[in-house]
């Protein structure tokens, strides 16, 4: 059967991945509490009160005390907002689960009302590297192939474009690096288990991978991301992207030649052409 041309095979599987958050475990959810805590930080950088604010998440209960007021939005494919219905969206921990990230921030813009802020916070580009590359090492050496393992993440100047892609105004990107330790690699993969963070790719492995590659894993893990102390290091990139719904009170840029002075003379220095 031929795929219609505008139907794009998707890159998550959603039904798994609603699985592995159902099991969860609350106190092993540490990556959403220091997502809450930039989301505060920021907004209290923000002099502004909102008054009807919104919150995309798949784990209401560590969220709804942030802004008490906020209406919660299931993290879905269409999200349930009510179009220009709020002054604040924060969209929380799950864009790098979206098929369509950008996609995502359009539904968010458009729920916003004009001057609305956009704040959404994910896992970037350099989370778990680490485990990315042993994994890819041991599975080749163990198996002579490779498969799907960890969801690819947008690097930070690509979440940042997604912003102005999406029609957002004064768009900022920034990130914060956490590192963990773990005993062992089967220490890490039990808490990414426990945070419903594991493998969900549609194109996965349906059948246990063999404990040979893991043990392999294990290894390398310890050659090359070790402390000195033996445990091994495990990176969480946070990204966070803040963008506003465009109003025409929103400083603009100058249009190219209409600046009244050159740089040269802000910098109290002679100007000169360049040699041919």
């Amino acid at each position: 059967m031929k795929m219609p041309a505008d139907t794009k095979p998707a890159l998550f599987d959603r039904a798994a991945l609603a699985a592995h958050r159902a099991r969860a475990q609350d106190d092993a959810l540490f990556l959403h509490r220091a997502a809450v805590d930039e989301v505060k930080d920021r907004l209290a950088m923000v002099n502004r009160r909102f008054s009807s604010p919104a919150i995309v998440t798949p784990y209401p209960h560590v969220w709804q005390d942030v802004l008490p007021d906020a209406a919660i939005v299931a993290d879905e494919d269409v999200l349930r907002f009510e179009q220009g219905a709020h002054d604040l969206v924060v969209h929380a921990m799950a864009l790098h689960w979206a098929d369509d990230p950008v996609g995502q921030l359009i539904q968010c813009h458009r729920a916003l009302k004009p001057d609305g802020l956009l704040l959404a916070i994910c896992l970037g580009g350099e989370t778990l590297h680490e485990l990315r590359a042993v994994l890819g090492q041991a599975e080749v050496e163990v198996t002579g192939g490779l498969s799907p393992r960890i969801a690819p993440m947008a690097e930070i100047r690509d979440l940042g474009a997604l912003l102005q892609r999406a029609g957002l105004a004064l768009p900022v990107a920034d990130n914060v690096a956490l590192t963990a330790e773990y005993r062992d690699i089967w220490h890490l993969m039990r808490d990414l288990r426990a945070m419903g963070e594991t493998n969900a790719l549609a194109a996965r492995l349906k059948h246990p991978t063999r404990r040979a590659v893991f043990e392999r894993a294990d290894q390398l893990y310890a050659e090359h991301f070790a402390t000195p102390e033996g445990r091994l290091r495990a990176t969480f990139d946070l990204i966070c992207l803040t963008g506003w719904a465009p109003h025409e009170s929103q400083p603009k840029p100058l249009r190219p030649g209409s600046a009244q002075a050159s740089l040269a003379q802000a910098l109290g220095a002679t100007e000169g052409k360049l040699p041919d």
